[in-house]
């Protein structure tokens, strides 16, 4: 990084912000730390500041880039037994953050007004995080049962 008492733009910040996300994804970082430190890089003034942010994380490893597979319809997916197989596959762990991030933003949310009011309101937030929620543990259990059919035929 440039020296540190130099401004940094908006695309430093972005970048930080990037590492972050991937930090927290590799499990390196917990939700509230992921939370603090990417308001404090979108805060950021200087390179510095920036810097702070990601001293104690390992430099992000080179990446081959993605082999590509000819896309399919879902139609030819099913058919082919990988229904959307890979969609969301090596994602999970980041859905599941939107999940829980959303969750405690809208149940929040719901808890002021009730407490705000004084009179217990309807539970929306179970229709906003509630079939989310079906959603993505319908396609975690997917996975699993994936990967263990794929380990089973394996040759030993």
């Amino acid at each position: 990084m440039p020296e540190p008492h130099l401004l940094a733009a908006d695309t430093d910040r972005a970048a930080v912000v990037t590492r972050l996300d991937e930090s927290l994804a590799d499990g390196r970082l917990t939700l509230a730390e992921y939370e603090d430190r990417s308001a404090r890089a979108h805060a950021a003034r200087t390179y510095g500041e920036l810097a702070d942010l990601t001293a104690d994380l390992p430099l992000p490893a080179r990446r081959e880039p993605a082999r590509r597979e000819p896309a399919r319809s879902p139609v030819a997916s099913a058919l082919h037994g990988g229904a959307w197989h890979g969609a969301w596959g090596h994602d999970l762990r980041a859905a599941w953050t939107g999940w829980v991030t959303t969750a405690v933003i809208v149940v929040g949310i719901w808890l002021v007004t009730v407490l705000g009011s004084g009179d217990l309101q309807y539970p929306w937030p179970v229709w906003v995080i509630g079939p989310w929620g079906v959603v993505l543990l319908a396609r975690t259990i997917g996975e699993r049962r994936s990967q263990d059919t794929d380990r089973q035929q394996l040759p030993a």
